[in-house]
């Protein structure tokens, strides 16, 4: 145990105190017997000495004593912060110590709270997405179990339905991993050079025919007749805009534009903005629009197809590039999601 830091003041007026009182009832009644002398001096320092060494060893032992009983007990609340500190006998330094541990305790228990409100609506989410392609999966099947697999049709369309509630579950489980991993540090990134203009346009051709089937267009901001090089892992970037581009096309209005531009941000990075007319996202969601599973629509249905793990993928992504992901969005007039990519030299 290291050693205490002592204070004396306590036992310095106190000696004195005793000293005083006993000097002066003593040299009353060596007066009377008239045998007053010098001696009288020697006394007053010999008992001043004995109280003093006296009143601080047991002054200190019955508060380290009392002292040490709450380290104890901080112990049994694992309070390293505390317990790894030499014991103090000094009131206003405990007192300190105590009052930042009771704020640090505090904010631990309303970050337990908050994370345990989080738990229980990321496993329900979980429930919500995973047991509507599984009891699908199990309708159609039990079905055919019944004797409608005797009917060729009926057997094609209910397999063929079945099997589709079976690739929506992989898809899930598939983006939860990934997500894993990412949380995890277990996905390395490719970091190559390659043109942001060529990937997107690639990406444009990729989901031309979804965008068609809702009459909206997807377009470049301006001609870029210059590529523009940037370094990053060129799938994983590809993921990123895929997703961006198919959620505006999903809560895009008929007819509509998903617009993607590109800017210098600084000397050695570009921002990617991808811009929607779309349905828009209140201000009060803005915050959680990243969280795996939230809906912005609370009725709990899903108009629209995908795993619900899109923008916390993409959010992961550009995350793990150490750059940054931003929303504006306004309600019923759009959305724009923008990330910043390191520019190749």
């Amino acid at each position: 145990m290291q050693k205490i830091k002592k204070t004396y003041k306590f036992a310095f007026k106190t000696a004195l105190y005793i000293t005083f009182s006993m000097t002066l009832l003593t040299s009353v009644f060596l007066l009377l017997m008239g045998q007053l002398s010098v001696l009288i001096i020697l006394f007053a320092i010999a008992c001043y000495c004995i109280s003093f060494i006296i009143i601080q060893y047991r002054a200190e032992r019955f508060i380290y004593r009392r002292v040490k009983k709450i380290y104890d007990d901080l112990t049994l609340l694992e309070s390293a912060s505390l317990t790894n500190k030499p014991i103090t006998t000094d009131m206003a330094t405990l007192t300190k110590e105590i009052d930042k541990y009771a704020r640090d305790k505090k904010l631990e228990i309303e970050t337990l709270k908050i994370r345990e409100e989080y738990r229980k609506e990321f496993i329900g989410n979980v429930s919500h997405e995973l047991k509507t392609p599984l009891f699908t999966v199990q309708g159609y099947l039990l079905t055919l179990e019944d004797g409608a697999i005797n009917d060729s049709k009926i057997r094609d369309k209910y397999l063929l339905r079945a099997n589709k509630g079976v690739e929506r579950l992989i898809y899930i489980v598939k983006d939860l991993d990934m997500i894993t991993k990412f949380e995890a540090g277990d996905l390395r990134l490719k970091i190559a050079t390659f043109d942001i203009v060529e990937l997107i346009k690639s990406v444009f051709d990729l989901l031309e025919m979804k965008a068609t089937k809702k009459k909206i267009t997807l377009t470049l901001d301006v001609d870029y007749p210059k590529p523009i090089f940037v370094n990053a892992d060129v799938e994983r970037v590809q993921q990123v805009l895929t997703n961006l581009i198919v959620n505006s096309i999903k809560y895009g209005r008929e007819k509509g534009t998903t617009e993607i531009s590109i800017e210098n941000l600084i000397k050695n990075k570009v921002i990617v903005r991808v811009t929607d007319n779309g349905e828009g996202i209140a201000k009060a969601n803005l915050s959680r629009v990243f969280e795996r599973f939230y809906r912005v629509d609370k009725s709990g249905s899903r108009k629209e197809g995908g795993s619900g793990l899109g923008l916390s993928i993409v959010k992961h992504i550009i995350e793990a590039h150490d750059e940054k992901i931003y929303i504006e969005s306004e309600l019923g007039v759009g959305s724009e999601f923008s990330f910043s990519l390191e520019k190749a030299e």
